[in-house]
């Protein structure tokens, strides 16, 4: 019998209670899941410097015996191949995702024919949470604290000054 693992790669600035919700049901799907902060993004200046991501998604997913924190630059499907992943764990929230992460799905089957890619749904109630919207709402000032780790809302008051 052979073992499953899958990569989760994101940014996970900060991360969401949506990206908790994929990991606890991925690992539920996989032998192995290995939660994958991409390094150098293209979405500009991160809020949470990597080890802080790191710091806060390894606290965040303590309980899972499966899962594992690491982090990673470069192609995907090189970072899963050193990993030994026969797949991609990948969330797809509304339709708006869905071109952008066909794309990226073809483009890695291109690139390694082996590597699967699993698309999953959040729970509805985070369908529409993402790191981005997150950012943005606690900088202007709202509550976000359904939405992320309690641990995330204490480094987000850090990290952003107080509004008046």
């Amino acid at each position: 019998m052979h073992t499953v693992k899958a990569i989760y790669p994101g940014t996970f600035d900060p991360l969401t209670n949506g990206h908790l919700d994929l990991i606890a049901r991925g690992a539920k799907i996989v032998d192995h899941l290995v939660v994958a902060i991409l390094r150098n993004s293209e979405k500009g200046t991160p809020l949470f410097t990597v080890p802080e991501r790191e710091e806060m998604i390894t606290e965040a997913v303590a309980g899972f015996k499966n899962v594992s924190v690491m982090t990673f630059d470069g192609l995907l499907v090189d970072f899963a191949r050193q990993q030994g992943a026969k797949a991609v764990l990948r969330g797809i929230r509304a339709i708006s995702d869905y071109e952008y992460e066909f794309q990226m799905a073809m483009m890695n089957r291109k690139l390694d024919p082996e590597l699967e890619t699993l698309f999953m749904m959040p729970a509805e109630k985070y369908t529409y949470v993402s790191s981005r919207l997150i950012k943005g709402v606690f900088q202007l000032g709202g509550d976000v604290t359904a939405l992320v780790p309690p641990m995330v809302v204490e480094r987000l008051k850090a990290k952003v000054p107080a509004r008046d």
